[in-house]
Parts: C-alpha cells; sequence; structure tokens
C-alpha cells in the first residue's frame, strides 16, 4: 500500500505527496498531459521536441543542469503518445531546488530561434540515427500506419517524418507550449523525505502565481474496428529475416486490457513461456520472440516479433506462431498457468513500488488516469481474470482480420 497525500492548487495544478522518511532523497516528478496523440498531423513530434527543449533554459535559468548539479541532483525525461514526464532526484535538504527549476521552466521556457535550432538539430539526428539508419528502425513507423487509419497512434511519438522535426518554426513551437504546458494540464508528484505541509507551502510559493491556462480537451478520431487482415511485406540490408504480428486491444482502463496484458505474458513472460518454449527452443524457428503491448491509454496494439533463425521460410515462421494462438483460442487453459502469470505480475508491480522514482512516477501517472488511488488497487483487476475470459479474449484478439502484419526480409 502506497499511502499519499493530494491537493490542487487555486490554478490547477494537482498535487500528490507521499512521505517516506526512510531515505534522504526526494523526488519531484511533473507529469504534462500531453504525449504524441495531441500533434496536429501535419507537424507530429513536437511533444518529443519539448522534451529537449524543456533543458534549454528558461527565462530565469539560462542553464538547467547547472544549479541542479550543484544541489546534487540528478534528472530526465520522457515522452509518450500518452503524456510528457519530468523528473528530478536529488537529497531531500535541496527540495526547493527542485521546485524552483520545474516551476520557472512551466512559467516559460526561453523561446530563441537558437534554441529551436540545437534542439531541432538533435532531435533530427536522433531520428536519422535510430529510425532511418539503424537495422529494423522503421518497423514500428510502417506497422502503426498499417495498424491504424484513423487514430493519431498511427504515428511514433519521434514524429511521423523527419521533415515536420526540420520544418518547425518558433510561433508554432510557442503556440503548442502555452496550449499544453500549464498548470490546469499538470500533475506534480512529489515524494521521499518530505513532508505534505513543506510540499504544500513550497508548491504555492514556487507554482501558486503561475496562470492556469485553459484545460485541454481532447477530441480524438475514434479508431474504427478492422475488417480485413493487413500484410506489408518489406526488403532492407539487415542481418536476418524478421516477423511482426501486431492486434487491436482495448484502452487501458478497459477490464478486458489486463485479460490480454496477461496473454501476453502467457505468450512470452520469460523463458517457460509458450512461444520461446515451441517457436525459439523446441521448433527452433526463431532466435528470438517477444509478445508485448504498447500500455496505451487508448486502444493499444498487442504484438509479435521475432527474428528467423537463418534458413526459416517465413512462412513456416509465421504457421509456428499461429499454432500456438489457435491453441489458446481452441483450449482453455489451467488454472495453474493462469496463477503462475498473475504471480509474476503480482512481484513485477511490488518490485516497481519499492524505488522511489517509480513511485513518484506512478502515483501521477494513475492520477492522470483518474484518481492515484488507483495504483493501490490496479492488481484487483489481475486477480478478477479468469481461465475462460483468456479463452474469449484470445479468440477475439487474434482473429485473422484483426491481425497486422510485417514480413521484414533481409535484402541486400
Amino acid at each position: 500500500m502506497i499511502h499519499f497525500n493530494k491537493f490542487t492548487l487555486s490554478n490547477g495544478l494537482r498535487v500528490i505527496v507521499h512521505e517516506d522518511n526512510t531515505t534522504p532523497m526526494a523526488v519531484v516528478n511533473v507529469l504534462y498531459d500531453v504525449g504524441a496523440r495531441d500533434e496536429n498531423p501535419a507537424q507530429t513530434g513536437f511533444a518529443h521536441l519539448f522534451e529537449h527543449l524543456m533543458f534549454g533554459g528558461s527565462v530565469n535559468i539560462p542553464e538547467y543542469d547547472e544549479p541542479l548539479q550543484m544541489a546534487g541532483g540528478e534528472n530526465n525525461a520522457y515522452t509518450t503518445n500518452d503524456l510528457t514526464n519530468y523528473y528530478i532526484e536529488l537529497p531531500a535538504e535541496n527540495l526547493e531546488t527542485a521546485f524552483w527549476l520545474e516551476s520557472d521552466r512551466m512559467l516559460s521556457l526561453a523561446f530563441s530561434e537558437k534554441s529551436l535550432d540545437v534542439q531541432r538539430k538533435v532531435v533530427c539526428e536522433e531520428f536519422k540515427e535510430h529510425y532511418i539508419n539503424k537495422p529494423y528502425g522503421d518497423v514500428w513507423h510502417k506497422m502503426r500506419e498499417l495498424a491504424y487509419r484513423s487514430h493519431p497512434y498511427r504515428w511514433m511519438t519521434i514524429g511521423k517524418e523527419l521533415s515536420h522535426i526540420e520544418d518547425a518554426r518558433l510561433d508554432d513551437v510557442k503556440a503548442f507550449f502555452f496550449r499544453h504546458y500549464r498548470p490546469v494540464n499538470a500533475i506534480l508528484s512529489v515524494a521521499g523525505k518530505v513532508t505534505t505541509a513543506q510540499v504544500k507551502a513550497l508548491a504555492e510559493k514556487w507554482f501558486g502565481d503561475i496562470p492556469a491556462g485553459e484545460k485541454y480537451l481532447r477530441n480524438l478520431p475514434v479508431e474504427p474496428a478492422q475488417t480485413e487482415s493487413h500484410l506489408l511485406e518489406v526488403s532492407s540490408k539487415v542481418p536476418l529475416d524478421a516477423l511482426y504480428k501486431t492486434y487491436h486491444i482495448y484502452p487501458r482502463q478497459d477490464q478486458r486490457y489486463y485479460t490480454a496484458d496477461l496473454i501476453s505474458d502467457i505468450l512470452s513472460g520469460g523463458g517457460s513461456s509458450r512461444l520461446h518454449q515451441v517457436l525459439v527452443k523446441e521448433k527452433k524457428l526463431f532466435s528470438n520472440i517477444d509478445c508485448s503491448h504498447f500500455g496505451s491509454l487508448d486502444a493499444g496494439l498487442l504484438s509479435i516479433e521475432g527474428k528467423l533463425i537463418k534458413g526459416v521460410k517465413m512462412k513456416d515462421a509465421e504457421k509456428g506462431i499461429q499454432e500456438e494462438l489457435d491453441k489458446l483460442q481452441q483450449e482453455v487453459i489451467s488454472e495453474r498457468e493462469l496463477q503462475k502469470v498473475k504471480n509474476r505480475v503480482e512481484s513485477m508491480l511490488a518490485f516497481e513500488d519499492m524505488g522511489l522514482l517509480n513511485r513518484a512516477n506512478n502515483l501521477a501517472y494513475y492520477e492522470l488516469m483518474g484518481d492515484a488511488a488507483f495504483m493501490n488497487r490496479e492488481f484487483e483487476h489481475y486477480e478478477r481474470v479468469t481461465t475462460a475470459d483468456i479463452h474469449n479474449e484470445a479468440q477475439i484478439i487474434f482473429s485473422e482480420k484483426n491481425s497486422n502484419t510485417i514480413h521484414y526480409y533481409a535484402g541486400n
């Protein structure tokens, strides 16, 4: 059980406090309710670009890292299709430094052509390095476009096209910032050797005067149900043939999401899981194979991906996967196998909660979903899943018409 207190400032900033006196450290985590799904389809990659711009200095603090390092702190950030998250870890005695830094960049970044130019180049290099020049680097760009027709999950966080970042203009960047990076669209989570009274005073002092901004209300296009299978064949200079399959699953707060999550664990949760045991160890069709899902807030994808053993034909590899999926669709799994994956999930959730940073981050994330207290109840949703649920959902999820497949061939 993770204990916390919660309050909201008059400008709409939600604040969560998790007191833990067993550590000398503190974490200040700021989650913004904006991700790649909130971008203009003609200007993608902006949320991720902001992750970089936010470290480029703000109105009163030209060098973000310098005062933080002097306070013994570290920081980082990440962007997903759903959200943007910034966090600082530092000795609790220097907590106010983190409030000062985070509030100043929420107040206003130091927007300049120079800063934008520097970060634009950094992001463009990242795009080229990881998504253009890297073997298999383009596969999830292609897969998202193959699987999604309407929803903005059809592009990746880095952006749909390199040109969208190259062409980013200062006015567009400023407008994106003041639309999304406002107190009313943010959650501040503070954990560690702190008190709620102390955090309340610091939050009022540093964040209380920042204008609230307008609450961002999403109106995203709904992805229609997929009615036919999609196949794409790709040939590229990669070392091995690879096979990628995805299937549409459910939004994060749908009870069926938990069934889908357990299905991915049954298929690919460790060395004794079905896909690894049969397709890697016994049949030797794949050198490695993995089943996972995006964990996205809106309806996401469950994916199966693997590199083929040299000489194995694509149709044989695909047949091997299909045979394992057929078993899940045709046979009801044992209570013992289901309990095994539930135990694995429970231990993973408990392990996550051990780290102070994870606790701060998760409290903000569950608050974004609707209520931070949900963090303490989530395993109950896994507990409710039955063997019949697994059987029924496997038939729905792994329907051929719900599938998207990429055959990725090793060419010259």
